[in-house]
């Protein structure tokens, strides 16, 4: 079984369901309220979990009520979370709209994720003992470096996630096996719109790129080979919160298998698709069970029943 660890961020996602966003200034009416686990961590390794993967989280939860839920969502998940730490204050917090299209608009208050800002010995070890680790930006971004360059150094994988899109320093890359933007934060790292382009000049810093591009698949780019780009599967969506984690997670334990990189990418689109034919993040994503079958239809798929 693939060993994954993520270092990475917990929020409890307050999601309002509105006919669309709103504009500065304006107010709409929503038609439904949910409070969901989430945060770009937890989600990646819960989407791991489920496709397969044996699974820890590092990172940090409040002393609050969300603190708990969260916590007790992961194990309910079967994800370790014997590093995740409880510190005083609020968790993190994740403001979300989500449009009738399946679109979302969202703003990210840190919490307990600020805190975490070092490794201990223990996720040291923790990451010294993984096939992968898996990284996102919504924590200190020193204490991603940190982790980074400590996986490095001990011959771990690592997968980032540039999200939120922000400039990163050299040490990172330098420190980063894979690279999976979507297209927003691509053009952000690149200065090029075009996802193509973005995808070879990001080769510039590190060896492989994927480019998540929605419902338009991915792209896969690394050096000195072709950019290949994956389709991926039709699907009526509900709620795109959690496909980019979906596909990351599910694509780590893919690729921890040792499976082809194209057949990986192809598991990865199959549980993203999945997932956004399901409302909120932790409790969108797919089963291994469901990721397989997917992959044996032609047929489109269809939005799960409300």
């Amino acid at each position: 079984m693939t060993r994954i660890v993520v270092f990475g961020s917990t929020n409890m996602d307050l999601v309002a369901y509105a006919r669309r966003a709103p504009a500065r200034g304006e107010t709409v009416a929503g038609h439904a309220f949910r409070t969901i686990p989430g945060g770009k961590g937890a989600n990646q390794a819960v989407a791991a979990a489920r496709a397969g993967g044996e699974v820890a989280l590092v990172g940090a939860v409040g002393s609050d009520d969300f603190g708990y839920r969260l916590r007790d969502t992961l194990e309910h998940c079967s994800v370790d979370t014997d590093l995740l730490r409880t510190v005083e204050g609020p968790s993190g917090t994740a403001h979300i709209v989500v449009d009738d299209e399946g679109g979302n608009s969202i703003v990210v208050v840190p919490g307990a994720n600020g805190t975490v800002t070092s490794l201990s010995h223990g996720d040291e070890a923790l990451i010294t003992g993984a096939d992968l680790l898996l990284l996102q930006l919504e924590l200190p971004l020193s204490a991603v470096v940190d982790a980074a360059a400590h996986a490095r150094r001990h011959g771990v994988r690592t997968v980032l996630t540039p999200a939120p899109a922000q400039p990163l320093p050299p040490e990172l890359f330098d420190a980063t096996d894979l690279l999976v933007p979507n297209e927003h934060e691509a053009a952000v790292l690149t200065g090029r719109v075009d996802p193509h382009a973005a995808a070879l000049a990001l080769l510039d810093v590190v060896p492989e790129v994927v480019v998540t591009l929605g419902a338009a698949g991915c792209l896969y780019a690394a050096r000195g080979a072709d950019l290949l780009a994956v389709p991926a599967p039709r699907v009526r969506a509900v709620d795109t919160t959690a496909a980019g984690d979906t596909f990351v997670g599910a694509l780590a334990v893919a690729l921890g298998e040792g499976r082809p990189v194209p057949d990986a990418l192809a598991w990865a689109s199959a549980a993203a698709a999945l997932s956004v034919r399901r409302e909120g993040a932790s409790t969108s994503m797919p089963y291994r069970a469901e990721i397989e079958a997917a992959l044996g239809t032609s047929e489109p798929l269809e939005a799960d029943p409300a």
